[in-house]
């Protein structure tokens, strides 16, 4: 192919990013309704991803300040989406987790993404599939070592 693997990079996120516009991802209605705002939605993710939570690793996470965090964790807290608790071995640190209502929310969230991904490996043949779940071995396999060996 005669391409250097940076080319290979932008080619590859060139075509995800069409893949995307292509697909027109759906919003479900209550998406489009919720009264979660954007920030509130970040600490959620934030959340989900990195678990059990400090207030400043979510600071630091999403780039906002300690205090912006607290407001927005109150809000969470009062929608019944993220439990404040403490360290056991601290009682000074809060520490922040998703509630079980917190974790169906985002667990929705996800599921939109699968249901998207899911449609367009309906269209593909047997073989496409096959070197589409090689693909996805390797992506797996590269980001789970690097996890275990950082450079």
């Amino acid at each position: 192919m005669g391409q250097d693997s940076e080319t290979l990079v932008r080619h590859i996120l060139k075509l995800a990013e069409d893949i995307y516009r292509a697909v027109k991802p759906s919003v479900p209605p209550e998406w489009l309704t919720s009264d979660l705002t954007v920030a509130q939605l970040r600490v959620l993710l934030v959340l989900y991803t990195e678990g059990p939570s400090r207030m400043s690793s979510i600071a630091s996470a999403i780039g906002i300040t300690v205090s912006t965090v607290t407001g927005i964790v109150d809000n969470l807290v009062r929608k019944d989406l993220v439990k404040r608790g403490t360290n056991p071995e601290d009682r000074r640190l809060v520490i922040c987790t998703l509630s079980s209502q917190g974790q169906e929310t985002i667990n929705r969230l996800w599921a939109l993404g699968q249901f998207q991904i899911e449609k367009l490996l309906q269209g593909l043949s047997l073989e496409q599939l096959k070197k589409a779940a090689e693909v996805a071995e390797f992506l797996l396999f590269n980001v789970t070592s690097k996890s275990t060996n950082p450079a």
